[in-house]
């Protein structure tokens, strides 16, 4: 198994805004994110965060997936377990994160959702963990099988 680089952005230092009773990605952007083992990359003025790719927004009391976190192009772990996101189509928001590869929803209300994980599965293609566990080949062909399934018979909202 190949050793985890200090460089390697998948495991650079995570923004952590978790436990911090954010309504709102907005609001947590004006927060102060936990100090880490290693800080965060930011531009020479020290404001702006230059690489982000790790987002940590879990325990909070988020209920909607705000647009601005599908800015961050280079993400590639994001963590929004214990909220409040009651809709499956807020996941849809991420679709456009190519790197995205660590994701993590459980302890939201859409867990219950018929269909969770394959309709996470289908919507995030290029993910390899949900909700830190492993997306298996199986799973791939599942989620495949899923989405033929409901766009034979009629679109499914994924509200429901």
């Amino acid at each position: 198994m190949a050793e985890k680089s200090k460089n390697d952005p998948l495991y650079g230092p995570p923004l952590d805004l978790s436990f911090k009773c954010l309504n709102s990605v907005e609001e947590a952007m004006s927060e102060e994110p936990r100090a880490g083992l290693r800080p965060l990359l930011r531009s020479p003025e020290g404001k702006d965060i230059k690489l982000l790719s790790w987002i940590d927004l879990s325990f909070n009391d988020l209920s909607t997936i705000d647009p601005v976190l599908t800015s961050f192009k280079d993400l590639k772990v994001l963590y929004l377990h214990g909220n409040g996101i009651p809709k499956m189509s807020e996941v849809d928001k991420l679709a456009v994160l190519p790197h995205l590869q660590n994701l993590t929803l459980h302890g939201n209300p859409i867990e219950g959702e018929k269909g969770y994980r394959n309709y996470m599965i289908t919507v995030l293609p290029h993910l390899k963990n949900l909700d830190f566990s492993g997306v298996t080949k199986q799973e791939r062909g599942m989620a495949k099988l899923w989405k033929r399934t409901f766009s034979r018979h009629g679109k499914r909202s994924a509200d429901e």
